[in-house]
């Protein structure tokens, strides 16, 4: 379920399976029909995807966005006499809360003891409260709409007034409607971010390659926050050491505080990190893969993703020793003029032909009248791989130059740090 690079890249990995006879993509793009059948149906539309599951006798579904999962597709699917033997990876609608409420992943995260930025939380109904927590903070602070908006809801305020107007815009000004209701007011730490992910059955985990992405529009990380501009894999700095940090005092109490809690999570879990002064601690939770690192993990995961999503449904997890690529993954998005503002769409693209040992994952892509024309703001991930970071961003770089659209544009210092 999906139609952005995130889904294109699923895509590729399953159907590389010998265990996957048949793939469908809902809605898919103009990337994705190279690997199964689009199907011209939203993620929302639940009863299409029930029609779809029976016509199609699907026996794993694999929601990539946030919006299905949060929504209860999990519930949906399990709740259904025809449907229910299906396999669903992902987790139920209250396991999505870890992503679909920020006040309830920071309640679940104090209850489990588990690292991450003080905070409190706020409503209209204790408004004035909220004015005065944020006069006695330390600037930059953190201003963080509880319900999904679509990647927009964090303020990194710089100033006491701009908290204290992001503050009023959310809440009074329903900027972002019922996501904003409730605003989660949180320390900011300052460090280095990473996205670390694991596929667990509520008991068991696997844990996939680790990745760090590109947020900012402009090169030297500046300007507007985007859904990414970019990725590597593996991340330098997250070596043994810290990595046994975070499995010890996030992956695995995460797991087991889902399970103490009766929350039934089948499925992604993306730990946001962030390390300061060599600890982890946790930004955010999402559900689901995130994008565009998925288009670094699962060109370097070595394991067949429907094995682990068999397993994973089974509760048999333990049983799938997870394989990293020896070889560093680094991906270049390429987005539409204007982006993350308002840009364009239906714009021709053309130089695929000579793009040469580089992936390409289709994000905001349609076609039409026989050509590939842009669909969306994020619009064409290219992945290569390398013996390290440098070499494998060396190739997308290159490929990078062929691909043509009226208003193409990419940040040129993707794993600038490295």
């Amino acid at each position: 379920m999906g139609a952005g690079g995130r889904e294109c890249t699923l895509a590729w990995k399953l159907r590389q399976s010998p265990l996957c006879d048949n793939l469908y993509i809902a809605p898919g793009n103009a990337g994705t029909h190279e690997y199964g059948t689009n199907l011209p149906i939203a993620v929302s539309d639940f009863e299409g995807i029930k029609k779809a599951c029976l016509d199609h006798q699907i026996d794993i579904l694999l929601p990539g966005p946030e919006d299905p999962l949060v929504a209860g597709i999990y519930d949906f699917i399990k709740a259904d006499d025809q449907l229910k033997h299906i396999i669903v990876a992902g987790p139920s609608k209250e396991g999505a809360q870890l992503e679909g409420s920020k006040a309830f992943s920071k309640r679940f995260m104090q209850r489990h003891g588990i690292p991450t930025a003080a905070y409190r939380e706020f409503t209209a109904d204790n408004y004035a409260e909220g004015e005065a927590y944020i006069r006695q903070q330390p600037i930059p602070v953190v201003l963080k709409a509880d319900g999904l908006a679509a990647g927009k809801g964090v303020v990194i305020a710089q100033s006491t007034d701009e908290a204290l107007t992001a503050f009023r815009s959310m809440i009074m000004d329903r900027q972002f409607g019922d996501a904003g209701s409730k605003v989660v007011i949180e320390q900011f730490l300052d460090g280095i971010e990473l996205s670390v992910f694991a596929l667990t059955d509520g008991r068991d985990y696997a844990l996939l390659p680790e990745a760090k992405d590109y947020k900012r529009i402009g090169e030297g990380d500046t300007g507007l926050n985007t859904g990414g501009m970019g990725a590597i894999s593996p991340v330098p700095f997250a070596d043994e050491l810290f990595m046994n940090k975070v499995i010890t005092r996030i992956v695995r109490p995460t797991v087991d505080g889902l399970r103490s809690e009766g929350i039934v999570y089948n499925g992604f879990i993306f730990f946001g990190l962030i390390k300061v002064q060599g600890e982890p601690y946790v930004i955010e939770y999402n559900c689901r893969m995130g994008d565009p690192e998925t288009e670094v993990v699962m060109p370097r995961l070595e394991n067949d993703l429907v094995e682990l999503i068999l397993l994973m449904g089974q509760g048999r997890l333990t049983e799938g020793i997870i394989k990293h690529s020896a070889q560093a993954a680094g991906a270049v998005m390429l987005v539409s003029g204007g982006y993350p503002g308002d840009y364009a769409k239906g714009k021709i693209m053309t130089g695929f032909q000579q793009v040469q040992g580089s992936m390409l994952f289709h994000a905001g892509t349609t076609t039409r009248d026989g050509n590939v024309v842009t669909s969306g703001g994020r619009v064409l991930a290219i992945t290569s791989m390398g013996r390290d970071i440098k070499e494998a961003l060396a190739k997308s770089y290159e490929n990078a130059a062929h691909i043509s659209y009226e208003g193409c544009y990419y940040r040129r210092d993707i794993g600038w740090e490295f």
